[in-house]
C-alpha cells in the first residue's frame, strides 16, 4: 500500500450509518473518493463492520480496474450499502490509498462526525486507536442515537 506520500491523518473520523434504515454500521468510517474514479464519492473503513453487514451474490471485477469485489448489505434492511475489496489490484496498491478495503456508497450511507474525548473536537484519524477501547457493542448503543437524530 501506497501511504508515504500522502496522509490521512487529519481527516475526520464518521460514524457510518445506513440510509434506508439507521442501523449503524461503523465506528470507524473516513469519506473516501474511488482510487479508479476520483469524481465518485464513497466512504471507507479499516475495520470489517461487525455484525452490521454481511456479504451478497458473487464477487464481481470493475471495469475501471482489476479489482475482486464483492457487495455487502445491511443485516437489519437488506439494501445493498457498498462492497468489500476482496483482491485488491496492483494499480490501486500503487495509488495513494489509506489501506481500506471496505467501502460503502455515499447514496446509501451517511456519516455523522464522531467526536474525540473531550466531546469539543473532531476525532481526527490520527487519534483514532488502531483498536477501540470500547467494545462495537458499547461504541453502536452510544452512537445508534446519533443515526436516528
Amino acid at each position: 500500500m501506497s501511504t508515504s506520500s500522502c496522509s490521512f491523518k487529519d481527516r475526520r473520523v464518521s460514524i457510518l450509518c445506513c440510509k434506508f434504515c439507521k442501523q449503524v454500521l461503523s465506528s470507524r468510517g473516513m469519506k473516501a473518493v474511488l482510487l479508479a474514479d476520483t469524481e465518485i464519492d464513497l466512504f471507507s473503513t479499516d475495520i470489517p463492520p461487525t455484525n452490521a453487514v454481511d456479504f451478497i451474490g458473487r464477487c464481481y471485477f470493475t471495469e475501471i480496474c482489476k479489482c475482486k469485489l464483492k457487495d455487502i448489505a445491511c443485516l437489519k434492511c437488506g439494501n445493498i450499502v457498498g462492497y468489500h475489496v476482496i483482491v485488491p489490484c496492483c494499480s490501486c496498491l500503487l495509488s495513494c490509498n489509506n489501506g481500506h478495503f471496505w467501502m460503502f456508497h455515499s447514496q446509501a450511507v451517511y456519516g455523522i462526525n464522531r467526536l474525540d474525548s473531550t466531546g469539543v473536537n473532531f476525532l481526527l484519524w490520527g487519534n483514532l486507536p488502531e483498536v477501540e477501547e470500547n467494545t462495537d457493542e458499547d461504541m453502536f448503543d452510544i452512537s445508534a442515537e446519533e443515526c436516528i437524530r
